[in-house]
Parts: C-alpha cells; structure tokens; sequence
C-alpha cells in the first residue's frame, strides 16, 4: 500500500496510503486553486480509509487527517482525486479539477458531530500553510464542503474553526462593529435579495439572485456553517445580512 513518497512529504512527515479512486492523467499545478476542508462523516477512520482507497466507492482525497493529528497522504497533488462531487464556486464548476481536497476525521452529523481537535487543527494549519505557498492558492479560495455543494453537504459544519485558521492567514472571515452596515428599513424581498447577491460576490451559487426556491434555505445553512455558526436556522436575520455585506465588499 506504501508506495509513494513526496518532497512534501518528506517534509512535512506524511504517512502515504494508496487510493485507488482518481483520475490517472496529472495535472499542472498551475491548475491547482484551491483547497476544499471536509469531514469525513464515518463511524471510525477505519471505515473512513475503507471507502476512501477502494475502487468501488469513486471517492477520495489527497489529505486525509487523524483526529491525533497525523497527515496520510492518499493521491499525489498532481492527480485529480474525487473529493467535491457536483460543485460550483464563482465561475468554476467541477472543483475536483481545479482543488486539494482535505478530510479531517469526524463522526459528522449523522453519526454524533464531534468538536475537532487540537491535535487535529494544527495539523491541518500545517499542511495548509504549506500547500497555499506551494500552488499560490488566495485565502478566499479556501473553502468548505458545503460551500461548493450547498444542496448536498454540511460539511466540515458549525464546528469547525474557521476564524481561528484565519488568525493563522488561512481562509477569510469578517469584522463587525456596532456601527457596520447600519441599514435603513428593508423589506423581506429586498432582504432576500441582497443577502443573496452578496453570496452571489462572495461566490456562492445554486440559488437564484432574484427569486425565491424551495432550497433558499439549504443555501442559507451553508452560509450559516460558515460564517455565523453559533445560530444555525436557515433565516436569514440582520447579522447574517452585515456579515455576507462586508464580506461581499471586502472579497
């Protein structure tokens, strides 16, 4: 299973384990924009690793990080590995293409979503830090499962610490102060509608920028998830509105 060893991660000590789930044809680097963060919503890593090398399964990653903090490395960077699935970010669908896909272990949500560990961030502000030197990937490039998949995904969710990678330069997050985006009455239509032209900027897609859909409120959990974790309800409110503002405007 052991049979490939990078300069990265010599560096960076990884534990390599074959997966037999990507495209064979390398890609250039020059190709590589982003990093998408999962968890890997399993019961253990055991199961986790099971799916993530078959060939049965089509899905996998190039990182996938222990709870310990360990780093495997299961597809080498150059390959396409099968991470993100049906997505879109901005002007770019088919992330799996264009990304580095990360899978942190975790029950995830339907098995008793667990607080990542310490162990487990480090490691991973580790390996980000590293590949966004290497490929020149930006901060706002640096996404969440369920940011480019919003209609099927949920992950790495509520728990996962966002703000606190950004304190490391990894990621983007906002500022707010009792005098930010001080708006003027709106009513609920026009509320919709700029929360979502400012997802729309920001780089979310999926929804339409002018009219309501039954899955508005998948679209607005994922922001939620993200940026405004502590109240997760699909509503859109005042703060959701100032944060997806200032984000919009200072992406």
């Amino acid at each position: 299973m052991f049979i490939f060893v990078s300069k990265l991660a010599k560096k960076m000590n990884f534990i390599p384990i074959k997966s037999y789930s990507f495209s064979k044809t390398p890609r250039n680097k020059e190709k590589i924009k982003f990093l998408i963060i999962h968890y890997t919503g399993m019961q253990s890593m055991r199961a986790s690793i099971k799916r993530l090398v078959s060939i049965k399964h089509k899905v996998s990653c190039h990182y996938l990080i222990s709870r310990d903090g360990k780093i495997f490395q299961l597809v080498e960077d150059n390959k396409v590995a099968w991470h993100a699935g049906k997505s879109k970010w901005g002007q770019i669908t088919n992330l799996n293409n264009h990304s580095i896909g990360i899978e942190l272990v975790n029950n995830g949500h339907k098995f008793g979503y667990q607080k990542f560990s310490g162990k487990q961030i480090n490691a991973l502000v580790k390996l980000c830090i590293k590949l966004k030197r290497k490929y020149k990937i930006k901060n706002q490039c640096i996404l969440g499962h369920s940011d480019i998949a919003p209609l099927r995904k949920s992950d790495p969710g509520e728990k996962f610490p966002w703000l606190q990678l950004k304190k490391k330069k990894i990621g983007i997050w906002y500022f707010l102060n009792k005098k930010s985006f001080i708006f003027k009455k709106i009513s609920p239509e026009n509320v919709r509608k700029t929360f979502f032209r400012n997802l729309y900027k920001i780089g979310y897609r999926y929804f339409d920028k002018e009219k309501f859909l039954k899955t508005d409120k998948l679209i607005i959990k994922s922001f939620q998830r993200r940026f405004r974790q502590s109240k997760v309800n699909g509503k859109i409110d005042l703060e959701c509105l100032k944060i997806s503002d200032y984000l919009a405007k200072n992406h």
